[in-house]
């Protein structure tokens, strides 16, 4: 299972705002499944420089009891991930 949530960006929706995501692996396409093993393989990218208003992705994998957490910028991100993510005001 992937959880993902979508973080920084422009600001707006104030400390309210949420933004979260949840995704099989297996319901991945083989090409999407390879891109996020590449990822965890990599570990945390910090954003580019001179892009503070671009968002960041947190994506956690979990296999079994065991967690893994990452944190890439979306330009990283492969799309299924991006698309599972949903607002909610909390």
């Amino acid at each position: 299972m992937l959880e993902i949530e979508r973080i920084g960006g422009p600001g707006f929706g104030g400390p309210h705002l949420k933004s979260r995501g949840r995704l099989a692996f297996d319901a991945l396409t083989p090409a999407d499944q390879a891109k996020v093993t590449a990822l965890f393989e990599k570990g945390d990218v910090p954003p580019d420089p001179g892009t503070g208003d671009v968002f960041q992705y947190r994506i956690t994998r979990r296999e079994g009891a065991a967690a893994r957490t990452i944190q890439v910028p979306e330009r990283l991100v492969p799309p299924a991930l991006i698309a599972s993510v949903q607002d909610t005001i909390e």
